[in-house]
């Protein structure tokens, strides 16, 4: 990338600003660029460059000061809450916030862990890059069982950008033919190793229509030649993905939406600026711009667009319109209806089952793939359950014990290393990922009086499980369990996180709080990620989402910004907005 797309201070009017650069900020500098628009990318995080910028990029745990462990006075200190992350250690600890510096407040007694990648591409250089499309079952479901607003858009509306989005990003996939997830523009699906294929043998028989797949995910298994004009390659299965990759094997920002979309000539960047709020013309009734905090000086600018589009991710862009006070909009910009900041949601981890498999004693390769197999949602599709709303998925897979498991066992000499010699038995492993309901109780807000380093007003972050979302944990457990005996596992155990070792939000998966809806008095955005208040307001990330569903909500996120994109250009062009 070329210095010359970064800019400070501009007195540009641009066609459209970008607040946010992860997966949907990505997204939108794409779309509106290669459709005509000046657009300028504001991101409160630093620049980082693809490849350049990778610092744990194919370094092995022996050559780090650490070995691969975040420091653990500095973890303790500095990272409380990002070091629960799966993805958090020596090798990844840049992409993550610095929690001292970053703070925010929940009530006692409910935690909530907002893991958090302010840079430039944000939480795309990390991801877990699982991909699904969600069908009406899930659009359905808030009218069907009246928890949360309807949708405003069905499958139908989003089919055709599911296509586009999946195309440029390269979705890895088999091709199911199941209703309640549909197919895509899939590359060839990643392989079961032998343990898991006769797992899924049996499944698929005794479970029917319930189905065992592979999982999707952005990664490359073959590249096309779209996606090698990119300049990415196929996947090279390194189990590296959260350090960056030079190959663009894997969906960021970096390696396949900042390329095309610098390739126009029309994308400027402004990092380490931090938006305090958007700027609104009551006389207009038009958002014209985002004042900005400079991340290192303090000081403070603005920048003027004729749209102006929230990707900062599900919270920050709550906050940054929670923020945009005025006499119009006194609790937030686009909050006529008073629900901006409610219906907080999250997905439902830290529940399963394992167990030991026998009778695969000569098989030795477990396989090297960056994804896993899959169980597509079978709770309340054909048959309601009595005990709770919506549902889940589970993935896992088969492993066999290897000599890394001797670290925690006891022994040493002769005998000890013999033991390591030999590998040890298979496991295979379920967990679940399951709906949270939208609930007007699970909130954010602005304390009212704490502040951070740059003057912001601290995140209030409110939310807890509710008796659902308890009894749909249990029920991933006792399932999980129950499907593992029933394929021969042997000394299965469940097991379920308590509320301390899985809160919300360390699912990552934050969603809800400027939701989508048909009645402006009810919700924040229309159809198309529209403020219903603001024309020229849009929010396309996680905060726009009516419901959780029950799959990884990333690509949806994609296909709306895509969308809304198109939209906006067009009433833009038309002199609507």
């Amino acid at each position: 990338m070329e210095a010359s797309f970064y800019i400070k201070e501009s007195a540009e009017q641009y066609d459209a600003i970008v607040v946010g650069s992860g997966i949907t900020g990505g997204w939108a500098a794409k779309e509106l660029t290669e459709r005509g628009l000046k657009t300028l990318m504001v991101e409160r995080g630093r620049p980082v460059e693809h490849g350049v910028d990778y610092l744990g990029e194919n370094k092995a745990p022996w050559v780090m000061p650490n070995r691969g462990l975040v420091d653990a006075k500095v973890a303790e200190e500095q990272y409380p809450i990002q070091r629960q992350c799966y993805a958090f250690d020596e090798h990844t600890k840049h992409f993550f916030n610095n929690d001292r510096d970053m703070p925010y407040s929940t009530p006692e007694g409910r935690p909530f862990s907002w893991i958090r990648g302010n840079q430039l591409g944000g939480k795309s250089l990390m991801w877990a890059r699982q991909s699904y499309r969600w069908s009406d079952l899930d659009f359905e479901a808030n009218l069907k069982d009246g928890h949360g607003v309807d949708w405003p858009i069905r499958y139908a509306d989003l089919a055709p950008w599911y296509s586009h989005v999946e195309r440029h990003v390269g979705i890895s996939g088999g091709k199911e033919g199941l209703d309640v997830l549909p197919d895509g523009e899939f590359l060839p699906a990643f392989d079961f190793n032998s343990v898991e294929l006769a797992m899924k043998r049996k499944f698929d028989a005794r479970h029917a229509p319930a189905r065992m797949i592979m999982g999707r995910t952005a990664n490359l298994r073959t590249a096309t030649e779209a996606q090698q004009a990119q300049g990415r390659v196929q996947c090279q299965a390194r189990h590296q993905c959260q350090r960056g990759c030079s190959f663009g094997a894997y969906f960021s920002t970096q390696s396949s939406t900042l390329p095309p979309a610098l390739k126009t000539g029309r994308l400027r960047i402004a990092t380490d600026s931090i938006v305090h709020s958007v700027i609104y013309d009551p006389k207009t009734n038009r958002a014209t711009g985002v004042r900005v905090i400079d991340a290192n000086t303090l000081a403070t600018r603005e920048y003027h667009a004729r749209v102006v589009l929230l990707c900062a991710s599900t919270l920050a862009s709550t906050a940054i319109l929670l923020n945009s006070t005025s006499g119009a909009f006194p609790t937030g910009l686009a909050n006529s209806s008073g629900v901006l900041g409610h219906y907080l949601m999250d997905h439902l981890f830290g529940a399963g089952a394992s167990g030991r498999v026998e009778g695969f004693e000569d098989d030795y390769y477990q396989g090297r793939r960056p994804t896993a197999p899959y169980i597509p949602r079978f709770r309340n599709v054909l048959e309601r359950h009595p005990a709770f709303l919506r549902g889940y998925a589970l993935s896992g897979g088969a492993g066999r014990e290897g000599w890394q498991s001797a670290a925690a066992k006891p022994g040493f000499g002769k005998d000890f290393k013999a033991m390591i010699r030999k590998p040890g038995p298979w496991y295979f492993s379920l967990g679940g990922q399951g709906e949270m309901l939208p609930r007007y109780e699970n909130m954010v807000s602005l304390h009212p009086t704490k502040k951070d380093k740059w003057g912001m007003p601290l995140l209030h972050i409110d939310c807890s499980y509710s008796d659902n979302d308890r009894r749909m944990q249990n029920d991933i457990a006792d399932t999980s369990a129950s499907i593992l005996e029933d394929l021969g596992v042997k000394d299965v155990k469940k097991h379920l996180r308590t509320l301390e070792e899985w809160p919300p939000g360390l699912s990552i998966h934050e969603m809800g709080t400027a939701r989508m809806g048909r009645d402006p008095k009810t919700s924040v955005l229309n159809g198309h990620n529209q403020a219903h208040d603001v024309p020229n307001l849009f929010v396309t990330d996680g905060a726009s989402m009516a419901s959780s569903a029950w799959q990884n909500p990333s690509l949806t996120f994609m296909a709306l910004t895509a969308r809304a994109c198109a939209y906006a250009v067009d009433e833009l062009k038309a002199g609507r907005i």
